[in-house]
């Protein structure tokens, strides 16, 4: 049998080396190490979905669908077993939960429930960076994701610094203005404004006020990503850009993986926006353009998939954040053990070592005084049993070098504090063996 070789670019096209290196070994270290305490992972606890009842969630739907919605039983059945439309078929749900929720008016029109956010992510990029000046701005360091899909389909991405107001804005306005000198176009910028995965970085009120205006001003759109904004404490939640979004500049992007079932990879886009077509002129919806896309990518969201998720939040009353509430008190919980964890382990250990301390999300971010690469990794995996993920292929300005990134999500209360007290080892055996200082 001849052995087909492909050169690794063709493989990964576009996506860096050291990103598939480092998500690619842990994704095979629980193989390696199952005794291993993982901060790598970002996924959702597995507790809740033990109380997940898919037969009773699809009955739900059905039910819906009969009484709301006018379908007989059979018809009712049969949408939940064809291919179903390209859109979805739960979008009066996600409109009622965004209204419930933000305060949201959205027309189930506008739109399209995807196969996880991540391809919500690639139909807008694809959808609105159609020619070839177009470019793509991120926050950096960014979600690996919206960089992997963007390259995946050739549109540059230019980053935009962190600060510690989340965004340098004065870069951004920068890069917008010297790619129209250039003959280009920052189309859009990606920002995760609540706990943002990686850095957990929240924009305030007014960074979100002045981003807008800056959007505005630029004739940017903003594709926002909300997936961590559920686990915000009582009281402390912030509207999302697209409810303070008076110019019709922000595409929302949405999952229901960390409050719903992330087996049922169900995602969604708001995009209300009117885009002209290039070659005929015809001015439609944006959220059309992209479920038009989306029969070339996925052909549709699996009706099961959706049903179940229809069901879970129609058993919540319609709100998605009524459907989170008990899973961001868990995280927050988490989030609370860790960085107690962190204080009294790891700060006495290693004081060269320090961290951002979030009120809620998945991610704390360590900065170290030595290099983080994969055979420091490798190392912390083989001999300490304590998994991290690096923070530099998060980053395209190059930066992230010195940084990693724990997630305690998944995680028990034991382990945290076991996981702490091998990062402290682990963290104080390479310091020292460096001879860094802080």
């Amino acid at each position: 049998m001849n052995t087909l070789v492909l050169d690794s670019a063709q493989l990964h096209a576009g996506i860096t080396d050291p990103t598939i290196e480092s998500l690619g070994f842990l994704n095979e270290a629980g193989s390696r190490y199952p005794d291993a305490v993982s901060f790598a992972a970002g996924a959702p606890h597995t507790s809740f979905l033990d109380d997940v009842d898919i037969p009773e969630c699809l009955d739900r739907f059905t039910g819906y669908l009969v009484q709301e919605r006018g379908l007989t039983p059979v018809a009712a059945r049969r949408l939940l077993q064809e291919y179903g439309p390209s859109r979805g078929i739960i979008n009066d749900l996600v409109a009622r939960a965004l209204t419930l929720d933000h305060g949201l008016a959205v027309d189930a029109s506008s739109i399209v429930v995807t196969a996880g956010c991540q391809e919500a992510m690639l139909l807008a990029v694809r959808a609105l960076c159609t020619g070839p000046g177009d470019l793509l701005a991120v926050v950096d360091p960014s979600f690996v994701g919206i960089v992997g899909a963007a390259r995946l389909l050739d549109v540059p991405v230019v980053p935009v610094p962190e600060t510690a107001d989340g965004i340098d804005l004065d870069e951004l306005r920068r890069l917008c203005r010297g790619a129209r000198s250039a003959g280009r176009r920052v189309r859009a910028l990606y920002v995760a404004p609540d706990y943002a995965n990686p850095s957990g970085t929240v924009l305030d009120r007014a960074a979100r006020l002045a981003l807008l205006d800056l959007a505005e001003q630029e004739d940017l759109l903003l594709l926002e990503d909300i997936a961590y904004g559920f686990t915000a404490p009582p009281g402390q939640d912030l509207p999302p850009l697209k409810a303070l979004d008076a110019g019709g500049r922000v595409i929302l992007l949405g999952t229901f993986a960390k409050v719903c079932l992330p087996g049922a990879r169900v995602g969604f886009a708001v995009a209300d926006q009117r885009v002209r077509d290039a070659r005929t002129g015809q001015v439609r919806p944006l959220a059309r353009a992209m479920a038009e896309l989306k029969t070339m990518v996925t052909v549709n969201t699996s009706p099961i998939a959706q049903g179940v998720v229809g069901g879970m939040l129609l058993r919540h009353g319609g709100s998605l954040a009524g459907l989170g509430r008990a899973k961001a008190a868990l995280y927050r919980r988490n989030l609370a053990l860790l960085l107690e964890a962190l204080d009294r382990q790891v700060a006495a250990a290693v004081p060269e070592v320090s961290w951002n301390r979030p009120t809620a999300g998945f991610f704390v971010r360590l900065r170290l005084p030595v290099e983080v690469d994969m055979a420091l990794l490798e190392r912390s995996a083989r001999e300490y049993r304590v998994l991290w993920t690096p923070m530099a292929p998060f980053y395209l300005g190059g930066d992230g070098a010195r940084q990693l990134r724990l997630s305690c999500s998944y995680l028990e209360p034991g382990e945290i504090d076991e996981g702490a007290g091998r990062l402290a080892r682990f963290l104080k055996d390479v310091v020292a063996g460096s001879g860094a200082t802080a």
